[in-house]
C-alpha cells in the first residue's frame, strides 16, 4: 500500500521542515534563542474497561487480557515535542479543536525559554485545529515571534510528535485498561513527566537531500 504525493510543493513544504530538523532555515543556521516545536492530536482515545480484570505475567505465564469491554468514553490527546531540547508538553481534552489546540499553545509560549525566544517554529499538520487557512495568522496574532510551519497532506510521517506517540501508544496505552477517563488521563501524563525526566532528541537522519533522491 502507498500514498503517492499530490500536492505539488511536497518537496518544498516537507523540506523547509527537514531542514529545520538540520538547524537551518531557509539556509541560514538557528541560533540558540530559536526553538523547533512539533505538536499534534492523538484524537478519540477510546476508555476500555474490561469485563475481567486483567492478569498479570508471571513465570511461565504471559499476561492475560479479556477480549470484551466496556466503553467509558474518550478523550484526545494533545501534545507538543521540543524537538532540540527534548521536552514534552501535553494536555488531555474531552475533544479537539481550535479552542482546546489554542489552550496548549499558550501554555508553551507562555513559559520561558518560548515567551522570550527570537523564534519559535511549530511544526504541524493539516488538521481542522491548526488549518494552513486560519492558523498561522491566529498564532502571529497571539504570539508574533511563532511561526507556523505546515507539512504537505499525507506527511505526518515527518512529524517527530508522532515517534512520541508511538512510543506512548506502545509503553503506557497498552493493554488499554482503565475504570474512567480521568484514570487514563492520569496515565498519559504520568508517562509524559516521565518520559521527559529521561528523553533525549530523536536520532533524526532523513535530511531534505534524502527527500530529493
Amino acid at each position: 500500500s502507498w500514498i503517492f504525493p499530490r500536492d505539488p510543493q511536497f518537496e518544498q513544504k516537507a523540506g523547509r521542515v527537514l531542514d529545520l530538523y538540520q538547524g537551518t532555515w531557509q539556509g541560514v543556521p538557528l541560533q540558540s534563542n530559536e526553538f523547533i516545536l512539533s505538536a499534534d492530536e492523538k484524537t478519540s482515545i477510546q476508555v476500555r474497561h474490561r469485563k475481567h480484570v486483567t492478569l498479570q505475567p508471571k513465570q511461565g505465564q504471559c499476561m492475560k487480557v479479556e477480549h470484551e469491554y466496556e466503553r467509558r468514553g474518550s478523550l484526545t490527546y494533545i501534545a507538543v515535542w521540543d524537538v532540540k531540547r527534548a521536552k514534552i508538553f501535553g494536555r488531555c481534552e474531552a475533544q479537539s479543536g481550535i479552542v482546546p489546540f489554542d489552550r496548549l499553545v499558550s501554555d508553551v509560549m507562555r513559559q520561558e525559554p518560548y515567551c522570550s525566544a527570537k523564534r519559535v517554529f511549530w511544526i504541524v499538520d493539516n488538521g481542522p485545529s491548526h488549518h494552513p487557512a486560519t492558523f498561522p495568522d491566529r498564532l502571529a496574532s497571539l504570539h508574533e515571534h511563532a511561526i507556523a510551519i505546515h507539512l504537505p497532506t499525507h506527511a505526518s510521517w515527518l512529524n517527530q510528535i508522532e515517534l512520541y506517540f508511538s512510543i506512548l501508544q506502545r509503553k503506557a496505552l497498552t493493554p488499554r485498561d482503565f475504570n474512567s477517563r480521568q484514570e487514563m488521563a492520569q496515565r498519559i501524563l504520568a508517562f509524559q513527566d516521565r518520559f521527559t525526566a529521561q528523553a533525549k532528541p530523536f536520532n533524526w537522519r532523513f535530511s531534505a537531500d534524502d527527500l530529493r533522491k
